[in-house]
């Protein structure tokens, strides 16, 4: 301050019009701690205060626990996969080796449906009727190896209720008609002009199934699990029976 008033004086300058300034000191801020500290440290004094006790924070979980869940469900989904290619497997190479194991039985079950749906009725169960017209003059044959013919131009019908498995033939050669009537049993009748039927459609002993014109022979076979029957007889009126 003396320097200024000596250099106020020797400018000639009065002193009332001089103002002198003082440089203020800049304040010192002092370190004011962590928010999160001081919180923590209200807490733990007023907790001492009453009980004793101390606040402290607890560390939030990280993503561990969820990473191995993640990888046990995908070592599971691997175990699963690979049962289920060993299980393809061993049906793959039991049906090329061993047709009659069980697992085969078993899936041969799965889809060819449930035993409920099958019919087990054996030939014997069923009453035959005639394969023509009572009043229709016809001579009907039969073989000793149990195949029935005759030549007559008449309507032809099944011996017993069933459904049609096929129809083959043309009208030229003549039309052969297979009629399932149980799961063992079934009937083949051949040399037919016209078919009155279509494939799967039901049919029974008092509807005529086709027509024969007279010109050629007419052939009927019954068969159970695929062998051919010879165990029926023919009466004095055409008709059929179980001998």
């Amino acid at each position: 301050m003396n320097e200024e008033l000596d250099y106020a004086e020797m400018l000639e300058i009065p002193l009332e019009t001089v103002s002198v300034k003082r440089k203020e000191k800049k304040k010192q801020i002092a370190y004011e701690p962590d928010l999160k500290e001081q919180l923590v440290e209200q807490v733990n004094d007023r907790l001492e205060e009453e009980d004793g006790t101390y606040a402290e924070s607890t560390p939030i979980p990280r993503e561990e626990s969820r990473g191995n869940k993640r990888r046990i469900s995908r070592i599971v989904l691997i175990a699963e996969f690979a049962a289920i290619c060993v299980l393809c497997a061993t049906i793959f190479f039991t049906n090329v080796f061993l047709t009659d194991s069980a697992i085969n039985t078993f899936v041969r079950g799965l889809f060819q449906g449930n035993a409920s749906n099958a019919d087990a009725r054996g030939y014997g169960e069923f009453t035959l009727s005639s394969v023509v017209n009572e009043y229709v003059d016809a001579e009907i044959a039969v073989s000793d190896t149990g195949v029935l013919s005759f030549t007559a131009e008449c309507s032809v019908y099944p011996p017993c209720e069933g459904e049609i498995v096929s129809v083959n033939g043309t009208a030229e050669t003549g039309y052969t008609v297979e009629l399932k009537h149980s799961d063992s049993f079934s009937t083949i009748m051949s040399g037919l002009d016209t078919v009155y039927a279509a494939e799967g459609d039901v049919v029974k002993g008092n509807l005529p199934v086709a027509f024969t014109d007279g010109e050629g022979e007419v052939r009927v076979m019954f068969y159970s699990d695929g062998t051919l029957l010879n165990c029926y007889t023919v009466d004095g009126e055409n008709g059929l029976s179980w001998s």
